[in-house]
């Protein structure tokens, strides 16, 4: 979940720092192609995107994959209140 956290953060981060980067001030607007630098700048969020989307998806598939088993060792430990409250950590993740 942590490394979640940071990579999100990353890429945020890329995001802010290229839109303050691309955008021409007013001195540079001529030696800038804004069609050109628009196309990149999207072509970046696009794959920050799906890279994130791709992140999310893998944290819900492992923090699931945890809930699973952590419900299948309750069944077997109904009286375990250590394990009811990691399952129920996991399951406030997801």
């Amino acid at each position: 979940m942590q490394e979640l956290l940071r990579v999100m953060r990353t890429i945020d981060d890329r995001i802010v720092h290229e839109l303050n980067t691309t955008i021409p001030t007013a001195s540079f607007v001529g030696k800038v192609d804004p069609g050109q630098t628009c196309k990149e700048l999207y072509e970046s969020l696009m794959d920050a995107h799906t890279k994130r989307e791709r992140i999310i998806k893998n944290c819900i598939s492992q923090t699931s994959a945890v809930v699973k088993t952590l419900k299948e060792e309750r069944e077997k430990a109904d009286e375990d209140v250590a394990l009811l409250k990691r399952l129920r950590k996991e399951q406030t993740k997801v």
